[in-house]
């Protein structure tokens, strides 16, 4: 077993990432996991156990997996691996944009392969598709009048919040692929108005879309800048979506692994939030997510069902040794 460490990560090169290395043979398989959290309240960073659900910030997404991957590195380690696995440990995939992410640095220290499983929660279905991500920032200006007389000026909160109505309308917005039903859509801020008395001539907010497979950024914000109102449209940050598909002979023996302990039939899905596939792909990489059972991520009562994990931990074992017994991925084109 070897163990790597990089530094370099994050918007001020502070963070470090962690590699772990098993085994020897031809085919490369990539275990990806991030160990950092969205914000929480102050008590679900103390974790509980409630009826078989382990409760508490980042149990789901996805520290959960990563612990699990964790033991089934060891697993791999004790057992002998006839294939080569990277346990991938990095700490910023849910930073915003800013700085060189641990996953890019990691890829340009040479650690990429033949295909990365990471660890994102998916209750055991597998993750073949992810929308592309488009953030944009909307001014827009109205006209300042004496709070005491409102209909003399025009506000600009409100026409934010129209200019952002007018978008769900937009053709994009009512799009579907064959994994989603529709791209999503938030109104992630806003920030408008200075003193209570005046009616504000200036408002802006940032809109985070996650668009389809199929669509195009570019004309998505061509759409957006066309609306008729008084509005500047800036591209933020954007990323494309990530794909592989349901045939790859990897993604099919990793679904056979996971229907022996499926209670159904494991299936590709989409996955609506974006997550480090995006870089291993634009270095060939193939990859998906598939992380354990719970619910909650990123919200009040995040929990794991602590009984997934075992399972889970057994899944990724089983996956590597089949292919190593196979001399790879079998099946599939």
């Amino acid at each position: 077993m070897e163990t790597l460490r990089y530094g370099g990560a994050g918007p001020h090169g502070e963070l470090s990432s962690l590699v772990v290395r098993v085994g020897s043979g031809g085919q490369k398989i990539l275990l990806h996991g991030h160990a950092d959290v969205v914000p929480g309240e102050e008590e679900q960073f103390e974790a509980r156990e409630e009826n078989g659900e382990l409760y508490g910030r980042g149990v789901y997404d996805m520290k959960g997996a990563l612990a699990a991957m964790m033991y089934a590195v060891e697993d791999l380690h004790e057992t002998g691996c006839d294939a080569t696995v990277e346990l991938l440990i990095v700490p910023d995939e849910e930073r915003e944009y800013g700085g060189s992410k641990g996953a890019e640095i990691l890829i340009q220290k040479g650690h990429t392969g033949d295909f990365l499983i990471t660890g994102e929660p998916t209750d055991f279905h597998i993750g073949v598709q992810a929308k592309g991500v488009l953030d944009l920032r909307v001014s827009l200006r109205g006209r300042s009048a004496h709070g005491s007389r409102p209909w003399l000026g025009k506000n600009a909160v409100l026409l934010a919040y129209e200019h952002y109505k007018r978008i769900l309308g937009l053709p994009f917005a009512k799009e579907r692929s064959d994994l989603f039903p529709y791209p999503s859509i938030n109104l992630a801020r806003i920030i408008g108005g200075d003193v209570i008395n005046r009616v504000p001539d200036r408002a802006t907010y940032d809109l985070d879309i996650r668009y389809l497979p199929e669509q195009d950024p570019r004309e998505i914000t061509q759409q957006i800048r066309s609306i008729d109102l008084p509005a500047e449209a800036e591209v933020l940050f954007s990323h494309e979506p990530t794909y592989v598909s349901r045939d790859n002979p990897f993604v099919k023996t990793l679904r056979e692994v996971a229907a022996r302990h499926f209670h159904g039939y494991p299936v590709g899905v989409g996955r609506h939030g974006a997550s480090d596939i995006v870089f291993f792909q634009r270095a060939g990489v193939p990859g998906v997510e598939f992380g354990p059972v719970g619910g909650g991520h990123h919200g009040p009562n995040e929990f794991v069902v602590a009984s997934s994990l075992e399972t889970y931990r057994r899944m990724l074992v089983q996956f590597v040794q089949i292919l190593a017994a196979n001399g790879g991925a079998s099946g599939g084109s």
